[in-house]
């Protein structure tokens, strides 16, 4: 690894979504379903990841071209999120290496939750699925505080609820949003360039503290300091 970024750390945070679980493929399904019924043709997952991070917003925009403001998105934004609901886990899975990486970070002793922008009624049955719900020190989703991310609010309240200062956390996500919603926080943000990571802004340019190109490269940044720089 090519030099290295300190990013001194007594907790750590991770996004959900393109971090510590590939949700694609579900969300996806969701959508392509609404498609189908509908006359359109599956979309391929290679066209869903990028916007996977984004939410309904996102695969709305990518499968319908419909937004936030324009005429019929309301209801097919809550048909997309009722039929996501009862498809939460068909083909969800860990990153490979992340299970390697929590037992390890545990292990270790440290402390370590979730910030998603995920709703709870979608967050918590995952997180049981997956079994993280029981393991993660916190949990604070896209309707915990009156604010998502990017406001930095979510990540102060998992820093509060790990009883560790905001800037001795770190934060781990795979979207630019991350980077701001971290850096507002005060906490040090490294990019899973593994995850979705969008289609707008290159990561290189989002202003993150280093890059991991693997779960288990944040064992490195956790317990040597040393992050791929940027």
């Amino acid at each position: 690894m090519a030099g290295s970024v300190n990013l001194p750390g007594r907790g750590v945070l991770f996004d959900l979504d393109g971090t510590l679980a590939d949700t694609a493929p579900d969300l996806g399904f969701a959508l392509n379903q609404q498609r189908l019924v509908r006359g359109m043709p599956e979309l391929p997952i290679e066209a869903v990841r990028s916007q996977a991070s984004s939410g309904a917003r996102g695969l709305l925009k990518i499968g319908f071209n419909i937004e936030p403001g324009q005429s019929g998105y309301d209801a097919m934004r809550d048909e997309f999120l009722d039929i996501y609901e009862r498809n939460l886990s068909r083909n969800t899975r860990l990153f490979p290496g992340v299970s390697a990486l929590l037992e390890q970070v545990e292990r270790r002793g440290l402390r370590w939750g979730i910030v998603t922008n995920k709703a709870e009624r979608f967050t918590f049955p995952l997180l049981r699925t997956l079994t993280l719900m029981d393991r993660a020190a916190c949990v604070i989703c896209g309707d915990t505080t009156p604010n998502p991310k990017p406001h930095p609010a979510p990540l102060l309240a998992a820093a509060e609820k790990l009883g560790t200062p905001a800037r001795q956390c770190i934060y781990v996500g795979d979207d630019e949003r991350d980077v701001q919603a971290g850096h507002a926080a005060g906490m040090p943000v490294v990019v899973a360039r593994y995850g979705y990571l969008g289609n707008g802004t290159p990561p290189e340019q989002w202003g993150a503290d280093g890059f991991i190109d693997a779960p288990e490269d944040l064992l490195g940044v956790l317990f040597d300091g040393a992050a791929r720089p940027i």
